[in-house]
């Protein structure tokens, strides 16, 4: 009989900051929404990263889009309530700035003008766009939001890669009872010479009716 909760860690492979060295690091955060609707998912992962990371705070993080149906185009009622709750941990100081990711000028105009707490980034996918929108240049230039770039997949972990990960892992478990409902990457860099580190991933996954 498996428990509800399995706390898996590699020890070695997660370096806490040395509190003598936190001002000199920046530590930022992306997260991705795999399964779960729960805005609840958004604090869970900050509170983890924090204790993992052994730090009180993260400097900056940044939220994937939230899964949506297919057919279905992003609007601002999918991101209000995971923004309303990074909101409540930038007012509790969990956060220092949050930021966006593939949102385009429409999208994150209703953003802004919604939003208490401003984003302060938007990451812009170059595989969809070798170039950078005008549009959505023009309005983070006027509104001081910077644009980044990534390269992530639309899909970074998919339940099934998850299940077949867990199975080789962990023989004995059923592992189609599991469903993975938040991956937080995470990177700690050193401020004054731009080096990454360390960086890593964090995950939470639950049990089907538990």
């Amino acid at each position: 009989e498996f428990p509800d909760v399995l706390e898996c860690t590699v020890s070695h492979a997660v370096e806490k900051i040395n509190p003598d060295e936190r001002e000199e690091m920046k530590v930022s955060a992306k997260l991705f929404i795999v399964g779960s609707n729960s805005s609840s998912s958004t604090r869970n992962a900050v509170d983890m990263a924090c204790s993992v990371l052994g730090v009180a705070q993260l400097d900056s993080v940044i939220i994937a889009s939230p899964p949506i149906e297919d057919g279905v185009n992003l609007s601002l009622e999918h991101l209000q309530p995971y923004w309303e709750e990074l909101e409540n941990l930038v007012q509790s100081k969990k956060i220092v700035a949050i930021g966006t990711s593939d949102l385009d000028k429409t999208q994150l105009e209703q953003l802004y003008q919604w939003a208490q707490v401003k984003p302060n980034s938007n990451q812009v996918n170059l595989a969809s766009c070798c170039v950078m929108p005008p549009d959505l240049t023009a309005f983070a230039k006027q509104f001081d939001i910077q644009l980044l770039t990534h390269n992530d997949p639309k899909e970074l972990l998919s339940e099934a890669s998850f299940q077949e990960a867990l199975q080789e892992s962990i023989p004995d478990i059923q592992a189609h009872e599991w469903v993975p409902l938040w991956l937080l990457r995470y990177s700690v860099i050193v401020k004054s010479r731009g080096i990454i580190k360390s960086k890593g991933y964090i995950l939470q996954a639950k049990r089907r009716g538990s």
